[in-house]
């Protein structure tokens, strides 16, 4: 009788080790699958900042004052700016994205012309054509300060010959006439930056 408990207390032992053993298994599993949905997840996370995370920080020109920061998204088939520029004198100031981010120049002349990589005329940036890096104007307020509200279609921030990062963005003295050509006669350059990753 003694055996019998014995070998039955064996076989209840066995068991419930068995039973632990595969309840350890399955949650392990479960744990490695969660775990490259999660890494998945935090690395969409972080290429979505990434791509996001682009800013440009405005500083005036010798004798101007206008400052500013602007940030760039990716959307749809181009870039969006928003933000706000501060230290204008009231009403239209051409905005563009020039070719070199360079704004090392007492006038930022250092920057080069507009950002057009397929040549380009000049006009306003929903004509057709238009220079990449035509942006239109920009309207400051009684109080200097302008918002940015622009999307621009065909340009983006990856590599590539229509990509704008690292490049330049001008606030101009007077309003872009949309026709004048190459630059929409908007006059001398305000305030300059560099378009580059935020972090």
């Amino acid at each position: 009788m003694q055996k019998w408990l014995h070998v039955a207390g064996a076989a209840t032992l066995l068991s419930f080790s068995v039973a632990c053993s595969q309840s350890r298994q399955q949650s392990s599993e479960q744990s490695n699958q969660s775990t490259p949905t999660e890494q998945a997840v935090s690395a969409a996370k972080e290429a979505e900042q990434e791509m996001e995370g682009f800013a440009i920080a405005l500083a005036p020109t010798k004798d101007n004052i206008a400052t500013g920061t602007v940030m760039l998204m990716s959307m749809g088939d181009g870039v969006h700016f928003s933000g706000i520029i501060s230290g204008l004198t009231p009403g239209p100031h051409g905005l563009h994205v020039h070719v070199n981010g360079d704004c090392s120049a007492p006038d930022a002349s250092s920057a080069g012309g507009h950002f057009n990589p397929d040549n380009a005329a000049h006009g306003a940036p929903n004509a057709t054509p238009h220079q990449a890096g035509d942006l239109g104007n920009i309207i400051a307020g009684a109080d200097g300060r302008a918002e940015i509200n622009i999307h621009a279609n065909g340009v983006s921030l990856d590599k590539g010959n229509y990509s704008i990062s690292g490049r330049a963005l001008i606030v101009h003295t007077d309003a872009d006439d949309l026709t004048t050509q190459p630059t929409g006669n908007a006059g001398a350059r305000l305030a300059c930056g560099v378009i580059k990753a935020a972090n």
